[in-house]
């Protein structure tokens, strides 16, 4: 089914397992070339079908290898097999294009690729994605990738997964990158600027490393110092960290938000300098990882699950670090609730309100009003079983009420009921 809140976005009726991308990028004159090849199976016969990229010069498009009639305008790529594929049928899909990347339009401003004063950096959620590679956008159509990115061998490249090979030949550096856990496209992300690597405190399980400008490495290190406590913290009530790694870009440039991607976190100038403000900021892109990334919403209508279990994370590390009690967190959100406009429902809140405040802070109040109805015990085993049962894969707000109420004594469709498609704010129970 199409996407509720973008219906243009991605083609439902073939699902992309790994993308391979060969990327050549130069800053100055913001120049990007590309081949793309995709590996898909067709969801059912497929005489033509679509991939999502922006206003790019597409060179030639290949299906298993043969030229392919395609269209291009407004956003889609549309594609004509010379043989039509069969449902069930695994595919590939090359397009070489090049030209000059920028973001794509939204309600929220430019999505995905941006140039900067020197380099570029990719934010794409929801539907940016396309703004630099051909891709079916859908978050649902998760799949693995390589990106190989080319570029003047000065500027650092960061892309979410591991790196395999660093080759420089003459100017120009390639690096090439592999993500092997199933990501979605909005989650994929590059970062290409003169950074300087800053390793933080060893963790026994999970390498964390920055990216900096170099005059701010320092103020890196005592801003995010208390990183590592957090992923071991995260790990205790979350389960395992579910990738390799974990790598957090400073684009030397201030950015309205920060940005979570697979394996990444890309912060801006204006996120440094101390004080809870800026370290909620950390542990809600760092839950992003098990609550977004991992475990992925089926459409946009869920968002609610990524951003309201992130910011429940933020005042669960608040209690542990020392400050406030998540409970002294959800009393001072739900006073400011209480004085707002009661027409967001949770479960579904529109396209208008997805990025609304108003759904991060509710979203938390919902999960926190979960744990006092299910009691610390079975919350927090809730919570683990459900980043352990759906690793990698795809939820909705349904399987996540499913799921609660296996873990409760008593039904939890009231609490759901009220909380979640209601707009009213109900009061906290008891607990």
């Amino acid at each position: 089914m199409p996407d509720p809140y973008f219906p243009g976005s991605g083609d439902p009726r073939y699902r992309v397992h790994r993308y391979e991308l060969a990327l050549d990028y130069r800053p100055g004159p913001n120049r990007l070339g590309g081949t793309a090849r995709l590996s898909a199976v067709a969801a059912t016969a497929l005489s033509e079908f679509a991939l999502d990229l922006a206003d790019f010069r597409i060179g030639r498009v290949l299906v298993d290898g043969r030229p392919a009639r395609y269209t291009h305008r407004a956003g889609k790529l549309r594609v004509r097999p010379t043989k039509a594929l069969a449902a069930g049928a695994a595919f590939t899909v090359d397009v070489h294009y090049t030209g000059n990347p920028r973001p794509v339009r939204s309600p929220w401003g430019g999505l995905g690729w941006e140039e900067l004063t020197d380099g570029a950096l990719v934010a794409s959620q929801p539907v940016g994605a396309p703004s630099w590679f051909p891709c079916n956008d859908r978050p649902a159509d998760k799949a693995t990738y390589q990106i190989a990115v080319t570029t003047p061998s000065p500027y650092t490249v960061v892309v979410g997964g591991r790196l395999l090979t660093r080759t420089t030949h003459s100017s120009s550096t390639t690096w090439v990158y592999e993500q092997s856990a199933p990501t979605s496209t909005y989650l994929v992300t590059v970062s290409i600027g003169p950074y300087r690597p800053v390793p933080l405190a060893e963790h026994p399980e999970v390498p964390q490393t920055g990216y900096v400008p170099e005059r701010l490495a320092g103020a890196f290190a005592a801003d995010f110092g208390r990183q590592p406590r957090m992923m071991t913290y995260f790990g205790e009530v979350f389960g395992p960290y579910p990738f390799g790694e974990y790598t957090v870009v400073v684009a030397d440039e201030e950015l309205d938000v920060p940005v979570e991607a697979q394996g990444v976190a890309t912060f801006g100038t204006n996120h440094l300098g101390g004080g809870w403000e800026r370290e909620r900021l950390i542990a809600h892109e760092l839950a992003h990882q098990w609550f977004g990334n991992s475990v992925s919403i089926g459409d946009w209508s869920h968002i609610w699950l990524n951003e309201g279990l992130a910011k429940y994370a933020e005042w669960l590390w608040s209690e542990r670090s020392g400050g406030p009690t998540a409970a002294a967190r959800a009393l001072y959100a739900h006073r400011l609730l209480a004085g707002l406009p009661q027409d967001l429902r949770l479960a579904d809140p529109g396209r208008k309100l997805m990025f609304d405040d108003r759904l991060y802070q509710r979203g938390g109040l919902v999960v926190h009003a979960l744990r006092l109805t299910l009691g610390d015990t079975a919350f927090f085993r809730m919570l683990k079983d459900w980043a352990a049962f759906h690793r990698h894969g795809v939820v909705t707000t349904a399987d996540f009420v499913a799921h609660a109420a296996r873990y409760a004594r008593t039904p939890l469709e009231g609490l759901f009921d009220a909380w979640l498609w209601r707009p009213e704010l109900p009061p906290l129970p008891a607990g």
